[in-house]
């Protein structure tokens, strides 16, 4: 019974600081993460421009792995950790079972 209520107040808890919106939802950035924010941008905006038929596999290839190289700069520059709501539940389960 008490681990029932401690689940209750727990969920109750996670949705409701779900529901609130951010205070700052984008963190500072500084004047060189700014810079290479925007060169990001700028890169992503040529990229979707490109006629990707007329190009090799090769190429194809190479434009990919340079946007995944761009995808992991903007997330290191979020300095964030992002968890679904279901890893959340699946956290709180392990510890009320392991505790």
């Amino acid at each position: 019974m008490k681990n029932l209520i401690l689940l209750l107040a727990f969920s109750l808890i996670v949705l409701n600081t779900e529901a609130m919106p951010e205070k700052n939802p984008k963190p500072e950035l500084t004047e060189a993460q700014q810079i290479r924010m925007t060169e990001i941008e700028n890169r992503l905006k040529e990229i979707k421009g490109m006629d990707f038929k007329s190009m090799s596999k090769s190429e194809i290839k190479e434009v990919r792995a340079e946007m995944k190289e761009m995808k992991e700069d903007a997330r290191a520059m979020g300095n964030g950790i992002y968890l679904s709501i279901g890893a959340i539940i699946i956290i709180i389960l392990l510890l009320i079972l392991l505790l």
